[in-house]
């Protein structure tokens, strides 16, 4: 269950709660059961969470591998470079060739590691939203909850 189908649930409770009378919008719900939905948030914010550090596992990989990449093309260039050696205008062509692949190698990881950032920042702040969002709502509900309580000691 995830946490908005939580706080769906908890809003339906809250529709469907009984209003006391003369109370102006009082009204009396099911403590147990909302302390066992905020009890299902919390079991589900770490979820949230470890979805997160996923995502920035995924964004090391990806980074690992592009530098992987990125060497391999580069040694891969060398090579070249060393096997053509055999004239002075063969080697002028292959350093040449051998930076083209350096600077295309360098280009392409900066814009992989320029790509995952922002992916990684984008998902990181729809998350950190969501469990901002999440906390509020929570929060609300629990000043909510406490203040009909107080009016029902009263």
């Amino acid at each position: 269950m995830t946490i908005d189908e939580i706080l769906e649930m908890m809003d339906d409770m809250l529709d469907k709660a009984v209003t006391v009378p003369f109370s102006g919008k009082k009204c009396m719900i099911d403590a147990d059961k909302l302390r066992e939905y905020i009890d299902n948030i919390r079991y589900n914010l770490p979820t949230e969470i470890k979805k997160a550090k996923e995502i920035a596992a995924d964004r090391s990989e990806i980074f690992t591998n592009a530098n992987a990449q990125a060497e391999e093309i580069i040694k891969r260039a060398e090579e070249r470079a060393k096997v053509l050696v055999s004239e002075e205008e063969i080697v002028k062509q292959a350093k040449e060739a051998a930076n083209d692949l350096m600077a295309q190698a360098k280009a392409m990881d900066a814009s992989i590691r320029k790509a995952m950032v922002e992916k990684l920042d984008s998902v990181l702040g729809e998350s950190e939203k969501s469990i901002n969002k999440t906390m509020n709502e929570i929060k609300a509900m629990r000043e909510a909850v406490t203040a009909a309580n107080k009016q029902n000691e009263q």
